[in-house]
């Protein structure tokens, strides 16, 4: 069996086996879910469902790939944004549980913390290969030196955002990094980059099985612990691999559900308050559309699936 096939199933065995034990836990500890009053009310119902399932993801990703048994520096580095960006999710969840409210961290504290941790990401990553970077339209590398470091550290911090709005729907996170993480494990089987293979199989597969818990109706939410997580996978990956600016087209979904904050707001202040969308982030407008959560998620799926397809055939 090739090794980045067992840690994919690995990563999706791991998530299979904790996720019954950990979902009582979780129940145990009361680390219920809080929910928004400012969302949709068909959310409210939703209050107490397990979260923190996102801690599964701190344990089936390093146990993928410690058990394919390997783990190089790129690797490695990868998994440190992915356990240190869960963290700081965790402590999030468990102030807003210790608060029972939806809000745990600060924004200005969140924003602080994954700065801090992207900042230590990139200067290793440039550290370890420079300041070059590939245009890929240009065709070309050029080197922006120690420049490189503030780029990435944006590229970090806005894509671990990204993915943490769009976890905000049963399965729509989860499905969404399935077929980001599938086409990045294609890319580097194609490029025959192997550490990262691996570890792109172990996302995949996690990701999978999450999902199988995390479907409409779903009996357990991630939280920011694995929203977070996930965001500093898809992070590494592409920084990594040297495909950032491809990642606003690989990661669509994840950069229309950050626009559609954005666009929100500023049309509210500048309208007085007219809103652009239903509600914001992206996905709460389609569901306000008349959208059940299901279909919400299989449009977003398939339009992931879709531009990966594009992203896969600019790049092989």
């Amino acid at each position: 069996m090739p090794d980045y096939l067992k840690a994919g199933l690995t990563a999706l065995a791991v998530a299979l086996i904790s996720e019954p034990f950990l979902i009582p836990a979780l129940r145990r500890f009361k680390f219920g879910q809080f929910i928004r009053q400012e969302g949709p009310q068909s959310h409210l119902t939703k209050s107490g469902t397990p979260t923190m399932g996102g801690i599964m993801f701190l344990i089936a990703m390093p146990a993928a790939m410690f058990f394919a048994g390997k783990v190089g520096m790129e690797s490695f580095l990868a998994l440190y944004l992915v356990l240190a960006m869960g963290l700081l999710g965790f402590i999030d969840d468990y102030l807003k549980i210790k608060k029972r409210q939806s809000e745990g961290l600060t924004s200005k504290q969140k924003f602080i913390g994954q700065i801090i941790v992207a900042l230590i990401f990139a200067a290793v990553l440039w550290w370890m290969k420079g300041g070059r970077v590939w245009l890929p339209f240009a065709n070309r590398f050029y080197d922006i030196g120690i420049l490189y470091i503030p780029v990435a550290v944006f590229i970090i911090a806005a894509t671990v955002n990204g993915v943490n709005f769009t976890d905000g729907l049963d399965g729509l996170c989860s499905g969404v990094t399935f077929f980001v993480a599938l086409a990045f494990l294609l890319l580097c089987r194609a490029w025959g980059i192997s550490q990262l293979t691996w570890f792109a199989a172990s996302l995949a597969g996690s990701c999978l099985g999450f999902l199988f818990f995390n479907l409409h109706p779903a009996r357990v939410f991630m939280g920011d612990t694995g929203s977070l997580a996930l965001g500093g996978a898809v992070a590494a990956l592409a920084l990594l691999t040297g495909t950032e600016f491809l990642l606003p087209l690989l990661g669509v979904v994840y950069v229309l559900e950050v626009l559609s904050v954005i666009l929100q707001v500023g049309y509210f202040r500048l309208t007085g308050g007219r809103r652009l969308f239903r509600m914001a982030p992206l996905h709460h407008h389609f569901e306000l559309c008349g959208w059940n959560e299901s279909q919400v998620d299989i449009a977003f799926w398939f339009l992931t699936a879709l531009v990966s397809l594009i992203f896969l055939g600019i790049l092989i």
